[in-house]
């Protein structure tokens, strides 16, 4: 594609609920389809530094989908700044409605099956490190909040820059096995989600990339059709969409 005369980033979502709160963020908003059909919107979004072009897609949830249209999406936009935005389940020093800044995915599926069972070898992703030390810093602050509707949990969310757990299984409670070996092999990590892995690894080969994931808290694993039903997977999407563009908003390209 030819090149925007003004810094332009890719968002990625896996699910409509995150995709529509990424895009209420937008103005002037126009269709663009890739050549081999994918579908993308792209509009302007005014930050304090730059204003923005941003390119948004709703790819489905999984790793190998995550990675395959993270790479697309990148290869044909040329953007400065990858994001993944959307919802996780929480595991620790999480509550509904926070917010995680993304240090590291870990691959929590790969591994080894030897007679003693099976042996995690996990791939780890990072987050590129000038976008992060940005994020770390927003999540000091309560600058993102403005971005969002006023509500009784205002005050109580938060911001943490923590690692994740990604994965291409759905867990609804902390008394599976998955759970099990996610807080034995992988203690640091605060929420689970099933693209984080993939996406880093695809723009991990981009060297000249800033990317980062955000994910909004919707459920901590057990009772997720309750905290579904309460509408906590639109309060997550809406939180990390808020953060991710008070991030961009300040985040000022070299």
């Amino acid at each position: 594609m030819k090149e925007a005369s003004i810094p332009r980033a890719v968002i990625l979502t896996a699910i409509p609920i995150e995709y529509l709160a990424v895009r209420k963020h937008l103005i002037d908003i126009a269709e663009l389809v890739h050549p081999k059909g994918t579908v993308y919107e792209q509009g302007l979004f005014n930050g304090i530094y730059h204003d923005w072009e941003i390119c948004i897609a709703e790819i489905g949830p999984g790793n190998h989908t995550s990675a395959m249209e993270a790479e697309r999406a990148i290869n044909y936009f040329n953007p400065e700044v990858a994001l993944f935005v959307g919802i996780a389940g929480g595991i620790k020093d999480v509550v509904l409605g926070d917010v995680v800044a993304v240090e590291k995915a870990y691959g929590y599926e790969k591994g080894k099956v030897s007679p003693m069972g099976f042996l995690p070898r996990p791939g780890v992703g990072q987050s590129s490190y000038v976008i992060y030390e940005r994020a770390k810093a927003e999540a000091r602050k309560n600058d993102w909040k403005h971005r969002l509707p006023p509500t009784d949990q205002l005050n109580r969310v938060k911001v943490v820059a923590k690692p994740i757990a990604a994965g291409e299984k759905v867990i609804a409670e902390t008394r599976s096995d998955v759970y099990e070996l996610i807080k034995a092999s992988y203690s640091d990590a605060v929420a689970v989600e099933m693209e984080g892995s993939g996406f880093y690894e695809a723009c991990h080969a981009n060297s000249d990339l800033q990317f980062l994931i955000i994910r909004g808290i919707s459920d901590l694993l057990n009772n997720k059709s309750e905290t579904d039903s309460k509408g906590y997977q639109e309060i997550a999407a809406t939180n990390a969409s808020a953060f991710a563009f008070e991030v961009l908003s300040k985040f000022k390209v070299r």
